[in-house]
């Protein structure tokens, strides 16, 4: 029955492989690189699985118990040891090449990438966006309060016609290369959408980085990949990709630092005047 078994699991498991209803989702990105990477680690390690599992159903039915029959104890073997050195060498270079390569072009986005930030804290997604100038402007954890929840800068004029859109969804522009900008103001986070192939950890005072071009319009969820704290099962958003006339649309519908910090003077001047006059 051991050999009948293992055949069936060593057949079962590809089987599973191959139909698995569990697989992924459709890609949305320029990154199908990630997804050929996935695809030749799977079949690279199931080879290794298959024939692991095959040669123990041969050694189980070539070396079976028989009467007379004497084990031989060798347990050393040069020939066998460099073949494996040489076999294991071979396997681990071939699995990290092609990612290595991924990962270098995911890091390296090209110069007329868009700098979009995704700034991430419990529970929920924000993002700031360039103004006119193209130029992100600076931040500062230290200067984060109730009127200021980036942190912004507001010495510096880069960051005065900077676009925040806080807890509220993101709009892409299809088939623009965008480069995420990802940091976060407590715990260790991870912006991750699974139709983009892309993910990366957000950590407490430092910019991760990755770049990406939306290649599908729609609405896509944004999703923590990083355990976060009780609320991690709800820190989730939208990112819509749009066409050029919708997403120049939607841009013009948000609002400036320049303009958020003018509303909140008004706001309070408008609080203090109530207060005095009661």
């Amino acid at each position: 029955m051991v050999p009948f078994i293992l055949l069936v699991v060593i057949i079962g498991s590809v089987l599973f492989h191959i139909f698995t209803p569990w697989y992924s989702t459709p890609i949305a990105s320029n990154w199908s690189n990630i997804d050929s990477t996935i695809e030749l680690t799977f079949w690279m390690t199931g080879g290794v699985y298959v024939a692991v599992l095959g040669f123990m159903t041969y050694c189980v039915i070539r070396f079976k118990n028989k009467d007379g029959r004497r084990a031989a104890y060798e347990p050393e073997s040069k020939k066998a040891e460099v073949i494996l050195t040489v076999l294991t060498t071979i396997g681990v270079a071939g699995l990290l090449a092609p990612g290595l390569i991924v990962w270098d072009d995911y890091v390296s986005p090209p110069e007329d990438a868009m700098p979009i930030e995704a700034m991430g804290q419990q529970w929920y997604w924000s993002f700031r966006l360039p103004g006119e100038d193209g130029i992100l402007g600076t931040t500062d954890a230290r200067n984060i309060n109730a009127d200021n929840p980036f942190g912004m800068n507001k010495n510096d004029p880069n960051g005065q016609d900077d676009i925040l859109i806080e807890g509220d969804d993101l709009h892409l522009e299809h088939d623009k290369p965008v480069k995420f900008l990802l940091r976060s103001i407590d715990v260790l986070h991870n912006f991750y959408v699974p139709q983009f192939r892309a993910k990366m950890d957000l950590v407490p005072g430092m910019v991760t980085f990755y770049w990406i071009r939306p290649t599908v319009a729609g609405n896509y969820e944004i999703l923590c990949a990083e355990l976060c704290g009780v609320g991690h099962h709800a820190m989730r958003g939208f990112v819509q990709v749009d066409e050029a006339d919708a997403y120049k649309d939607w841009l013009n519908e948000q609002s400036t630092f320049k303009a958020l910090q003018e509303q909140a003077r008004l706001d309070n001047n408008k609080e203090l005047a109530f207060n005095k006059s009661n």
